[in-house]
């Protein structure tokens, strides 16, 4: 009788099939994986004809997930992070331990990762592994120094450091905000870009915000992504409008990527903390956690002057 070890799928391709389903992209996929769209199609083509059922459905420009897909994306994903923090934590050589920086995929792409640059080049010594992850990550099994958690104060340890506060309002490119911005009702007729996490968090989702505004819900079309960022991004194509979290998606309104309407934004009770797994962290984590202090008093000051600015 065959072992049931022989019958699982190679570990390339799960992984090819995990960040392409995470990015519902396959040249996201590549360039996550620092490989050719070519080998993350074999690899997930592959896996199919292993499992005998299709992962996704191909569109002629966009990817999304079967039912099956779904299921093995739902268990495989967590299971490859929890194994590359197990991978990283068992490996021993003489390289500084980093900082681990746990925080969510959203969070990570459009908060920390633009500001890493200029903390790498004032602190080249200090290696830092960010761990992005929508799965709430335990800071003593999962090897995490800091977190920054998205939360209502009632789900965080009393301990957290509130960071700042969350406020959403509609945004899109210059273009699209032109006419979506234009009128009061005329935001209701534009394509909406929406957030498909299961109606989690309602302030997200434009169909209880039109209403907490008095506005149909009548859209020209839905666009519907299960990442945050890739929903920004699609705001900032012109594809639509998003409801922004103007705390992530500042340095987009800074440079004119994105308008805010800002005579709508709503504060929601969510909010931005910071955990910190050592009560006396070693002097590494402690230069990391000062920089995010900096960073998070940059954010607030430049989030008063926006609201402070004429904005559409």
């Amino acid at each position: 009788m065959a072992h049931s070890l022989l019958n699982l799928p190679p570990l390339d391709a799960l992984r090819g099939f995990v960040a392409a389903a995470r990015r519902l992209s396959i040249t996201a996929a590549a360039q996550d994986l620092c490989l050719t769209q070519s080998a993350v199609s074999r690899q997930i083509q592959a896996l199919e004809e292993r499992l005998g059922t299709a992962l996704f459905v191909r569109g002629n420009r966009s990817i999304a997930l079967t039912d099956a897909g779904r299921q093995l994306f739902d268990l495989t994903s967590p299971w490859l992070d929890e194994l590359a923090i197990l991978a990283a934590t068992l490996k021993h050589d003489a390289a500084p331990q980093p900082v681990t920086i746990s925080a969510s995929i959203g969070v990570a792409a459009l908060w920390v990762l633009p500001r890493l640059g200029a903390f790498q080049a004032a602190h080249p010594d200090v290696d830092i592994r960010m761990a992005a992850s929508n799965r709430l990550m335990d800071l003593q099994r999962d090897g995490v120094d800091l977190a920054i958690r998205y939360a209502p104060p009632a789900a965080v340890p009393a301990d957290a450091l509130r960071l700042f506060d969350e406020e959403v309002a509609p945004v899109a490119s210059p273009a699209v905000a032109a006419a979506a911005f234009a009128t009061p009702d005329a935001l209701a007729r534009q394509v909406l870009l929406d957030l498909d996490d299961g109606g989690q968090r309602t302030f997200l989702h434009w169909s209880p915000w039109l209403q907490r505004h008095g506005l149909p819900h009548q859209p020209r079309a839905t666009l519907r992504f299960n990442q945050y960022d890739q929903l920004i991004q699609a705001a900032v194509e012109g594809n639509g409008v998003a409801l922004g979290r103007l705390a992530l998606v500042l340095p987009l309104l800074k440079d004119g990527r994105l308008v805010a309407q800002m005579s709508r934004r709503m504060q929601s009770e969510y909010a931005y903390w910071l955990l910190q797994a050592a009560p006396e962290p070693r002097r590494e984590v402690e230069l990391v956690r000062a920089w995010l202090r900096e960073q998070v008093a940059l954010t607030a000051a430049h989030l008063a002057q926006l609201g402070g600015a004429a904005a559409a």
